[in-house]
């Protein structure tokens, strides 16, 4: 599915992170309480937000608006009293080729959820829906979570360590550093994995021999100036 693709493609968020300090680009970090309902799932897309008050009409419109590879962002005011989002919407957003559901607040049919296999991060489950009798009008495009504001001129990144929110125009060259970052650091595993420790590949007893008379020296200012990887 759709879905599967844009999880397998998406570097992990603390790649993503870790690119986006190198290169000076502003990742806002949502609410570290938004959880994955299923873990080992990587979601990667243009942000679609929404502002729920109630009513299933504003969250159709969304999904009617949305582009294939698209991630719906529903701000439900971290409400924990009710769920905004089941199985039917779920499935819609799915059939419509959403790459995945950010939810500020809950969700429920959880079982249904799972064998449909869209990913979906909120803060839990509740079996109640929306209570309220919501008022009428078109659906505000935008989302706040928590205090961090999601427009769709945003990017999200989400896996189990949390979600981030990244301007849409600076995604190609996070991505790039992003898989560069990750493609050193499965390198590295695996040579640790062969025998050679972090330590040697690092050559930490070098850089600890250069410390003593230089104790300004910096652990990754040595790693550059060797010309050696610096993931640590």
């Amino acid at each position: 599915m759709h879905a599967a693709a844009a999880s397998v493609s998406a570097p992990p968020t603390a790649a993503v992170a870790d690119a986006a300090m190198r290169l000076g680009i502003d990742a806002r970090l949502a609410p570290v309480a938004l959880r994955p309902l299923v873990t080992g799932v990587r979601l990667s897309g243009r942000a679609r937000p929404v502002t729920h008050l109630g009513s299933v009409d504003v969250l159709l419109e969304t999904i009617d608006d949305a582009s294939p590879g698209e991630v719906m962002v529903i701000d439900n005011g971290g409400r924990l009293d009710e769920a905004c989002v089941g199985d039917l919407m779920v499935l819609e957003a799915e059939r419509a080729g959403l790459a995945g559901l950010v939810i500020w607040g809950l969700h429920r049919d959880s079982s249904q959820l799972r064998e449909i296999g869209l990913p979906v991060f909120s803060l839990g489950a509740c079996p109640y829906g929306p209570r309220r009798v919501p008022p009428a009008g078109r659906r505000m495009p935008s989302a706040v979570l928590d205090g961090v504001a999601v427009t769709e001129a945003d990017h999200v990144f989400a896996d189990d360590d949390g979600v981030l929110l990244v301007a849409a125009d600076r995604v190609g060259e996070l991505v790039e550093l992003a898989r560069a970052i990750q493609l050193t650091e499965t390198a590295q595993a695996e040579q640790m994995r062969d025998g050679t420790s972090l330590r040697e590949q690092l050559d930490f007893s070098g850089y600890r021999a250069r410390q003593a008379a230089e104790p300004e020296l910096t652990l990754r200012r040595y790693l550059q100036e060797r010309g050696g990887a610096i993931e640590v």
